[in-house]
Formats: C-alpha cells, sequence, structure tokens
C-alpha cells in the first residue's frame, strides 16, 4: 500500500508543479473589460510580467512592465514566490524520483530511499504554499481595489490563471503529504526481522536412557534358557 500511496503523492506533486508553471506565465491573472461606447471595447488582460490588450477590430497588443522598482511589493513578493514553488518543485522531482520505492536507484537501502521521499514530499508542500501565498495575496488585491468605491484605477477581476494556480498549490500540498505519510512504512519494513525458533536439545541429567532392547521370549540373559523344559526328560 505504501507504493500506492508514494507514487500517487508523487504524480500529484508534478502535476501540480506543471499547473504552477502554466499559470505563472499565463495572462490572465487579472482581467477588465473597458468600454468606449457602444461599438468600441477593449478588453485587459494582466499577469505577474506583462500587460496585454484587446480591441473589437481584433488588434492584440502586450508590453511588459517598466520597471521592477516601479512596481507594487505584492507584485515583486508574488514573482519571487510563484519563482520558489517552481524551484522547490524542481527539487522534490529530483527527490522523488530517488526515493520511489519502484526505481532502481538505491536499491535495497529502505531507509535512504524513506528518507529522499520525504525530502521530496516536504519540498512539494513547501512550493505549494508559496504558490498558494502567491495567488492568494495577488487575489486579494483585485478584490480589495474592485471594491473600493474610491479607487480610480481599472478595476480589475479575477482571472483563469489563479484558479489555476489554486489547484496547483493544492496538488502540491497533498503530493507531498502522501510523500512524506509513506516514509513511516518503509522504515518501519526495513526494521522488520524474521525470528526463527530454535529449540536446543537438553543433554543434561533431565533426559530419559534409551530404553533397552528387549530379549525374545522364552530367553533371558543365561545360556540355560535356550533349552526348553522337554531337554531334561
Amino acid at each position: 500500500m505504501s507504493v500506492i500511496v508514494e507514487t500517487t503523492g508523487f504524480f500529484l506533486g508534478i502535476v501540480g508543479c506543471v499547473m504552477s508553471g502554466v499559470a505563472l506565465f499565463d495572462a490572465n491573472w487579472r482581467e477588465a473589460t473597458v468600454e468606449g461606447n457602444v461599438i468600441t471595447f477593449s478588453e485587459l488582460y494582466e499577469n505577474l510580467w506583462i500587460s496585454c490588450s484587446i480591441d473589437t477590430t481584433g488588434v492584440f497588443n502586450c508590453r511588459d512592465f517598466p520597471s521592477l522598482l516601479e512596481l507594487s511589493g505584492y507584485l515583486q513578493a508574488s514573482r519571487a514566490l510563484m519563482i520558489s514553488s517552481l524551484v522547490f518543485g524542481f527539487f522534490a522531482c529530483l527527490s522523488g524520483m530517488v526515493g520511489l520505492q519502484c526505481t532502481k536507484v538505491a536499491d535495497g537501502n529502505t531507509v535512504m530511499k524513506g528518507k529522499f521521499a520525504t525530502v521530496s514530499g516536504a519540498l512539494s508542500i513547501f512550493g505549494g504554499i508559496c504558490a498558494g501565498i502567491a495567488v492568494s495575496w495577488y487575489a486579494f488585491n483585485i478584490t480589495k481595489e474592485f471594491f473600493n468605491p474610491l479607487y480610480p484605477g481599472t478595476k480589475y477581476e479575477i482571472g483563469a490563471a489563479l484558479y489555476l494556480g489554486w489547484s496547483g498549490a493544492l496538488l502540491d500540498v497533498v503530493g507531498g503529504s502522501l510523500m512524506c505519510c509513506s516514509f513511516k512504512t518503509q522504515v518501519v519494513k526495513a526494521k522488520k526481522g524474521y525470528s526463527y525458533n530454535y529449540r536446543t536439545t537438553n543433554t543434561g541429567s533431565s533426559s530419559k536412557p534409551a530404553p533397552q532392547t528387549a530379549l525374545p521370549r522364552y530367553e533371558s540373559s543365561n545360556s540355560i534358557s535356550k533349552y526348553g523344559k522337554n531337554a531334561y526328560v
């Protein structure tokens, strides 16, 4: 059962890391619609790196954010957290390939494999936490600006990339937890041995003497008993 749990956790961690990577470069972290009049309007999309717009004529334009120092603090922190999540996920994948019981790396050393599996699970959990904080912090600022009646800028809504990031973070945490849970089972299997009950033969005074062989009927230890009663008549 531990092999199934461990393998499931490993693949969940990989899927979560891939989803976080896709969400990082997706342009739909937040989106808005700006209406000029009844005919013309523009759709705006932004993520941590670029801002894009598309109008009714189909013209699509994107621009990078001008300067890192001009960005908001939460935007810079979200970048750092998402990159950290991908780094944690990469090393979790490497450690997991060593720690999986179905791989041949360090085959036979169950305790070491269990430790690598635990490290992989912990890194996956850290990556999921970093991605979850980044996505939640970004979404919090979107909702704060949207419901603020005094906010003068464009009011954005939560984009599809944030839901993808939340899903990836959840899979990372669940997969890492399964990897960590498999360590205890591996250690118990490594310490479990096979005991055999050996019963030694007691050669002391309590041993019974071997029984003597019974003599045939009408025979005794004396040579006279070898003759019958009629031999004297």
